[in-house]
């Protein structure tokens, strides 16, 4: 007879009674599982679960059911005797039983890996060996926390492992607990095959079916009122699961579409690059069956954001995907995309959709409110990754709470936010298997492509990789990608979708520019935009972009060739001429500051929002607002201002929408330099049909659209030491060449952007020049960096999803577990700063002024505290607080153990007469000053 007296669930309960029965928690998850299959899977995953058991779609259903409700039978294990109520509980003949349980600590998930085996050949099912169905639900078991393990198969160690598990009463009632739930779920037979990448697809489901009928409010009403018989525990478990689901927010709702303009928000019909994806994609896609994926480029400004919206409408309709995850380079990009997805949604009557915020600090958005920072019940597990204390809240169109956990959020039905945590999926950190389980059920749109570095496109193509197995649609887009990266990456995920590599090399994927090209995942047939769009697309935005390139000393005794005397003068036309709109962009916050400075010294007249510094060293609330300032007088609604000229770093190179009558760069990489061109005269075209915002056009100086160039090699220069830790020399020696032939004439836009790209960013076989040392030396340096980023990144990166033999290949390194020990870009390590300010009479304030004290360090901090404290914060590189002195930049101890502010490093800054005064840090000095962020010298 079945004893309930195994306990599978204690802590956090009511511990006047018995804990939790171990049958009826799994049968909860197994009745969970089933609703996931039926109602939050995507057809597209149901389809790919049953191909990889090469079994029928309601036979696939029963073995993913049967994996949740086996996930825990590893607790009846010394697991019961982890907590004194539940082991009080437990029935004599358990005491009386115990083999050698405690001669080695096994924990439950890998006792359940171990004792797999066991349990599914007493319900009749055979181990057939490596790769068969019942040693692959023992590794989905085993993984159930989030990490695989090795089983070790060996009969001997089996044997050995099982007398650790308990006598033959605990050996009889795992055995009786996989018989009823078995028996329950209608005896469902298990296929003699599982493939490796689909059971980490189904562990995914495991994990989420475990985590909602893990939830205390849930573990709590059942405990309360239990049925009398297992049958009709069952049946409550699943009655009550869709109502768990929905009240997690993991229902899907389907969206009415509006049309183009209502949909997007956009006064206007559609371009012809959107056109054409409405028109002629349909019928690209016509009967495939396995994914696609396309690739869109285009320059910037020409609405690739709405063409990607355009083209998963009609992809998930063909492939049955539900919903989109949009992944963007910054948090300050997806900050802004989050907004106009909402937006969407809700002219689409999708209220009720889950849409998250993707990114490490996307609870600091202003959709998010205080009370969501607290956080919904917690789920009640046994290793305690997600218990009180650990949930980190992320940001209705607001999800429902329960999906705002740092490893919930792709879960949702639509998610917007930073590549990285997309990235994590495929590497070998916990629950990377939830992860994609997320991503494999919608479309996945990946902006601004061409921002990754190598070390990035690695895990990017074994993401996508992935993605084709799962047939999944992906939509790429790109103003500057190389044709190279953006071929490598399509041939990932076609070889994920099972074209053979040997045949992919023989062939080449490009798109049109500007245009689209689409590769079918089932034959690999390609589609691109059609001729005639083409030539229309690139009419409409055709534009001619004079290019100027200013040779400029960064010497301080360089007159009037130093770099911020030309600067005074290109702009002296917008500060005390017509005016107008310039946009300086640097390469360095300290160049940027310095040009800030030198402009407000030469130029006094200009009044606050006539002169705008942008960059990344802003406290966050500063920068959020910074940012809006900019975007709103100068995107394409206005009201566009009489005067302004704004100094940026590279925060405005990538989806921020800004129209400037001039753009003065230093000196970048040539895809850069064409993505910071592209905020000049973004929006000339639509204002030319539509008007111009408020009736003021461009000021009479202003009679075509300008890049100027500052370049420093342009005179026989070096590349400024500051820009080192930016940019590769290599690209800046090939760029500055580029551009010395461009002098004085004109890029055509769209029609001469790709292949200027491919001049300096392409693969070429020529860049070694025996007759150039120097300039061989610095090819050298980069193609090192860039080979050694890749050898890297494969070292991390899991197996491709077809090369998975064994899962616990999925956490192949020792020490990545956990997403802060895993690295998704190259570089230094960075922390948040907050700079505080010490006033005269001891108090210490967020504010130079002394109007807002800093919370209280010794007591608990509230979710309002929080917010105030990180949203002051600043993103620097760890290593400027290193050595002895770095323990006087540590939070306060209380603060320690909270998930964001232990993290954080603290400057403490005195005021004399109101003015925050320099600190020394190593060999530099900081200081937060209101006008110029934070400076370091």
């Amino acid at each position: 007879m079945l004893d309930e007296s195994a306990w599978g669930k204690s802590r956090g309960l009511d511990q006047g009674g018995p804990p939790y029965p171990l049958v009826r928690h799994l049968l909860d998850a197994a009745a969970m599982a089933l609703r996931l299959w039926d109602v939050y899977l995507s057809a597209n995953q149901r389809r790919a679960i049953a191909a990889g058991l090469g079994c029928s779609l309601e036979q696939a259903r029963g073995t993913v059911a049967l994996c949740a409700g086996l996930h825990d039978i590893g607790k009846i294990s010394g697991f019961q005797f982890c907590s004194r109520h539940g082991k009080a509980h437990l029935s004599e003949a358990f005491l009386a039983d115990v083999g050698k349980i405690g001669v080695e600590r096994v924990g439950h998930d890998v006792a359940g890996m171990q004792a797999a085996s066991a349990v599914l050949e007493a319900l009749g099912f055979e181990d057939a060996g490596e790769g068969s169905a019942v040693r692959r639900i023992a590794e989905i078991i085993g993984g159930h926390h989030g990490r695989f393990h090795r089983n070790d198969y060996r009969r001997t160690a089996l044997w050995a492992v099982q007398e650790r598990l308990g006598g033959r009463t605990w050996d009889l009632q795992r055995g009786l607990h996989g018989q009823v739930v078995h028996r329950l779920l209608g005896e469902p037979k298990v296929p003699e095959a599982f493939g490796a990448g689909v059971a980490v697809l189904v562990t995914g489901v495991v994990i989420l079916a475990d985590w909602l009928v893990s939830q205390e409010d849930y573990v709590r009403g059942r405990q309360q009122a239990l049925e009398g018989s297992l049958a009709d525990h069952f049946r409550r478990s699943q009655a009550d699961a869709p109502a768990v689901l929905r009240e997690a927010g993991l229902e899907p709702v389907e969206l009415t579409y509006r049309g183009f303009s209502e949909s997007y928000g956009i006064d206007g019909d559609p371009n012809p690059l959107q056109r054409s994806v409405m028109d002629e994609l349909p019928a690209a896609t016509k009967g495939g069956r396995k994914g696609g994926i396309m690739l869109v480029t285009a320059a910037p400004g020409d609405g690739k954001s709405e063409t990607a919206l355009e083209a998963v409408r009609a992809l998930s309709q063909v492939f049955d995907t539900r919903g989109y995850a949009f992944v963007l380079p910054t948090m300050a990009t997806s900050d802004q995309m989050h907004g106009r997805v909402a937006a969407s949604l809700r002219r689409q009557a999708g209220e009720g959709a889950g849409l998250t915020l993707l990114h490490s600090m996307a609870w600091l958005n202003t959709a998010y409110a205080d009370e969501d920072l607290r956080g919904g019940g917690s789920v009640l597990v046994c290793d305690g990754d997600e218990g009180p204390g650990a949930a980190r809240s992320e940001a209705d169109l607001r999800p429902r709470r329960w999906l705002r956990g740092m490893k919930r959020a792709l879960l949702a039905q639509f998610a917007v936010g930073t590549v990285d945590q997309a990235l994590m999926s495929v590497l070998p950190v916990r629950h990377n298997a939830l992860r994609l389980l997320g991503l494999s059920g919608k479309a996945f749109i990946v902006d601004e492509a061409h921002a990754y570095d190598p070390y990035m496109q690695v895990l990017l193509g074994r993401l996508l990789n992935w993605l084709g197995t799962f047939g999944v649609p992906v939509v790429l887009l790109s103003a500057t990608l190389p044709v190279s990266v953006s071929d490598r990456l399509i041939k990932e995920y076609l070889r994920g979708a099972g074209l053979k590599a040997s045949e992919l090399k023989k062939r080449h994927f490009q798109a049109p520019y500007p245009g689209w090209l689409y590769v079918d995942a089932d034959t690999g047939a390609c589609t691109s935009m059609s001729l005639e769009r083409q030539r229309e697309q690139a009419a409409v935005r055709s534009m001619d972009l004079r290019v100027r390139v200013e040779p400029v000393s960064h010497s301080v005794t360089a007159g009037a060739r130093g770099r911020l005397a030309v600067i005074e003068r290109l702009v002296e036309p917008v500060a005390v001429g017509e005016g107008g709109c310039a946009l300086v962009v640097c390469n360095t916050v300290g160049e940027a500051q310095q040009t800030y400075l030198r402009l407000q010294e030469r130029y006094p007249s200009l009044a606050d929002e006539e002169l705008l510094l942008v960059h990344a060293r802003f406290p966050g609330n500063v920068r959020e607002e910074r940012t809006a300032l900019v975007t709103g007088g100068m995107g394409r609604g206005g009201p566009r201002p009489a005067r302004r000229i704004v100094v940026a770093t590279q925060v405005v190179e990538q989806s921020l929408d800004l129209d400037a009558d001039l753009v003065i760069s230093d000196l970048a990489p040539l895809a850069l330099l064409l993505q910071r061109a592209g905020r000049c005269w973004r929006h000339e075209n639509w204002w030319t049909q539509h008007g111009y915002p408020g009736g003021r056009g461009r000021p009479g100086w202003a009679d075509a659209p300008r890049l100027v160039v500052l370049d420093p090699l342009a005179s026989a220069g070096k590349v400024p030491v500051q820009w080192g830790e930016v940019y590769a020399e290599h690209l800046l020696i090939e760029t500055s060449k580029v551009m010395a032939e461009l002098d004085g004439d004109t890029i055509p836009i769209p029609g001469g952007v790709q292949q200027l790209v491919e001049r300096v960013h392409g693969d070429r076989a020529d860049r070694f020049d025996w007759d150039d040392p120097a300039k061989s030396a610095a090819w050298s340096a980069y193609r090192g960096g860039e080979m050694a980023a890749r050898g890297m990144a494969d070292v991390v990166v899991v197996p491709r999803a077809r090369s998975l033999w064994e899962l616990h290949e999925m956490h192949h390194l020792q020490g990545a577990e956990d997403e802060w020990k895993a690295a998704t870009r190259l570089g230094a390590d960075s922390v948040r700063l907050l700079c505080v300010h010490q006033q005269p009479d001891g108090r210490v304030t967020l504010d130079a002024a002394g109007q807002e004290d800093l919370p209280a360090a010794d007591a608990e901090p509230t979710a309002s505290d929080v917010r105030r404290v990180m949203r002051r914060t600043i993103p620097v590189r760890a290593d400027w607080f290193t050595g002895a002195e770095a323990d006087a930049h540590q939070p306060p101890a209380p603060w320690a153990e909270h998930p964001m502010l232990g993290e954080i490093r603290i400057l403490r800054q005195p005021v004399v007469n109101g003015r925050a005064q320099a600190v020394q840090v190593g060999k530099k000095t900081l200081r937060l000053d209101t006008e110029l962020g934070l400076v370091r010298k």
